[in-house]
């Protein structure tokens, strides 16, 4: 089993960097989807992502729990941690302790499976300062959780403008 974590802002590559890591090892990955249908704008997001995969990818959609999701001996692209941390945290009344253990505990669960796992996550704290305090929990929340992540990785990614930069190997 290994751990990639691929990180960066919106639109720096990487989710379409995760699918060609994915497609190398695997002729069949898995895309692990957490996006909820929020809006349509959204469902639109959603669609572009999907016609993104060719037809070996299987999709499998999963909002919050993902150690319930059988994936063994699989190639996994996780996309993504901001998504599945905004329904825990939606979930949990905005509280983000609360949310922190709930991720942190299910993100153990899940790890304990044999497979090769690309995740993709968001660097929210590079951007500007949220102005209102449940944005700014949500950024403390998505930096904690990257950390958590980071040290299980085997490796981490950060993606600047499409160029991927190998922080830790």
């Amino acid at each position: 089993m290994s751990i990639i974590l691929i990180s960066g802002g919106q639109r720096s590559g990487k989710s379409s960097f995760a699918q060609q890591l994915a497609e190398a090892q695997s002729e069949h990955p898995v895309y692990l989807a957490t996006a909820r249908h929020w809006d349509e704008d959204f469902s639109l997001r959603i669609k572009r992502h999907q016609a993104d995969r060719g037809p070996q990818w299987t999709t499998v959609e999963e909002e919050k729990h993902l150690g319930r999701v059988a994936l063994e001996k699989r190639t996994v692209v996780l996309d993504c941690i901001t998504l599945w941390l905004t329904n825990i945290f939606h979930d949990n009344s905005y509280d983000a302790e609360t949310s922190l253990q709930v991720a942190k505990n299910e993100w153990e669960q899940f790890i304990k499976k044999n497979m090769d796992l690309i995740v993709v996550t968001n660097e929210l704290g590079m951007s500007i300062h949220a102005q209102d305090e449940a944005s700014r929990k949500f950024t403390d929340l998505q930096g904690r959780m990257n950390q958590h992540i980071a040290k299980t990785a085997n490796r981490v990614v950060l993606m600047v403008a499409g160029i991927p930069l190998t922080i830790k190997q």
